[in-house]
């Protein structure tokens, strides 16, 4: 059973009554408050609604065939309607293309070239992103202890 995180805008399948989203299913790691405050971010928006997230830093989550959670925590996947998984800044191109406010990112990344080198970009961040998820971190937790935002 998947577990997707709860935002008040992203349907899940598993919720009683609710229709599946019919766009992609994006698979994040929810224990990383960079990635975390990233999804909030894209659940938020218009378009939403037609995206599936799912926190595959529970015990519980399956992200499917093809992808298993090890994978599915170290690096950004989705998983089109089709069944395709795109990885990396693929799958980032396929989020903004289906998010109104995000179509001009998709757009920029489809110019022939710009992909892969989003994807070098991305390549040469995530090695750093467990330094900036844990500043972030302690950065979220100092401003809930002062009862503020991160902002502050």
């Amino acid at each position: 059973m998947v577990n997707p995180t709860e935002h008040p805008r992203a349907q899940s399948p598993e919720q009683p009554g609710a229709e599946p989203p019919d766009g992609p299913t994006v698979y994040y790691d929810g224990s990383c408050p960079l990635c975390s405050v990233e999804i909030d971010h894209y659940a938020s928006r218009d378009g939403a609604e037609k995206l599936r997230f799912v926190d595959v830093s529970h015990g519980d989550a399956d992200p499917g065939a093809g992808l298993n959670r090890t994978d599915a925590m170290a690096r950004f996947h989705v998983r089109q309607p089709d069944g395709k998984l795109l990885s990396g800044a693929r799958a980032f191109v396929a989020v903004w293309d289906t998010l109104p406010g995000w179509k001009w990112a998709a757009r920029l990344a489809k110019i022939p070239g710009v992909t892969p080198i989003l994807e070098l970009a991305y390549r040469a961040f995530l090695p750093i992103r467990p330094f900036l998820a844990r500043t972030l971190g302690k950065r979220l937790k100092a401003a809930q202890a002062r009862g503020g935002s991160a902002s502050n």
